[in-house]
């Protein structure tokens, strides 16, 4: 996938998907899926960088990070992606939008959105009036209705509230995929090592939601493998104090030095939340039972076939 965010796209004609995407979720690979099978046009994005969009209050938390959000994008098979800051286009006129960007820089020919889709200053444009534009300026538009899970309807907002309440199988449904990071591997004060039990440091970015604090059964993605990992995410207090919030990760049969490598983490079930123990002998063998215990889970879920974790 090109990032063609200063350049546009030369002489190309595409189908262009927009949203801000961000969790990337079934809802939005609905609208992914119907730009790409124009399969004689090329693919694009349109998209912000999400920790740029500051129209949704000063409390919102991103879901994944910007670069992980393209990684999954890339995995969708797009060609290219449109993808700049909020303010820079947060004050153009919606037919500006419309011929400028969309017909003007990345050659559209078909545009595709969700129904609840805005654009333009204020937002003062729907998708009745990309419709219209798209007559004005020679493109065809595309709308495609909100997606249910068994009656629940399928959003960003869902997603990270049952992610902040540990509900993680839940959110892993409804986004298609098992919700995670994939971000470097940081030093620790590397403790687990003395009891055989070497963990991973991997710092959550400020911007993001916060899962509930706690242990978790995950995946982890080393080159071609995946490992069984137990994973808890929170501040260590039985540890240290006043750390921000890591993932810290025991990746079952693993040996090896990850220091520096952006490593890939899946979250699969919660186990239980996070706590102070009164010594560290009771904490190693609260990790040693959350380790059988993820080896034996581990299995229900981690998918193996026609998802984007492959």
């Amino acid at each position: 996938m090109k990032d063609i965010t200063n350049t546009g796209v030369s002489g190309e004609e595409t189908a262009v998907a927009l949203g801000i995407f961000d969790g990337v979720h079934r809802g939005h690979r609905r609208v992914l899926e119907k730009a790409f099978s124009h399969s004689e046009l090329k693919k694009a994005i349109f998209t912000f960088n999400t920790h740029t969009v500051d129209s949704k209050g000063k409390d919102y938390k991103m879901l994944i990070t910007d670069s992980f959000k393209k990684t999954l994008l890339s995995r969708a098979g797009a060609d290219y992606i449109y993808s700049p800051d909020f303010y820079k286009l947060k004050t153009m006129p919606a037919e500006d939008f419309a011929r400028d960007i969309l017909k003007g820089r990345l050659g559209a020919k078909v545009a595709v959105c969700g129904e609840k889709f805005r654009f333009g200053h204020n937002a003062l444009g729907d998708s009745d009036a990309l419709i219209r534009y798209g007559k004005k300026y020679g493109f065809d538009v595309e709308i495609v209705e909100r997606l249910d899970d068994n009656g629940t309807r399928i959003s960003s907002s869902l997603i990270r509230k049952l992610v902040s309440e540990g509900e993680i199988v839940q959110a892993n449904r409804l986004l298609g995929y098992n919700y995670g990071y994939c971000l470097e591997v940081i030093h620790g004060n590397e403790i687990g090592r003395t009891w055989d039990f070497p963990t991973i440091n991997q710092q959550i970015p400020q911007g993001l939601i916060l899962p509930r604090f706690g242990v978790y059964v995950s995946c982890v993605h080393i080159g071609e493998s995946r490992y069984v990992g137990v994973t808890n995410i929170g501040v260590k207090p039985s540890v240290k104090k006043d750390i921000k919030p890591l993932a810290e990760t025991y990746i079952v049969g693993f040996e090896g030095d990850l220091y520096g490598q952006e490593i890939e983490l899946e979250l699969l079930e919660f186990v239980r939340a996070e706590r102070k123990f009164d010594s560290f002998d009771e904490l190693r063998n609260e990790i040693k039972r959350n380790t059988e215990y993820a080896k034996k889970a581990y299995f229900k879920y981690v998918f193996t076939k026609g998802t984007w974790n492959t």
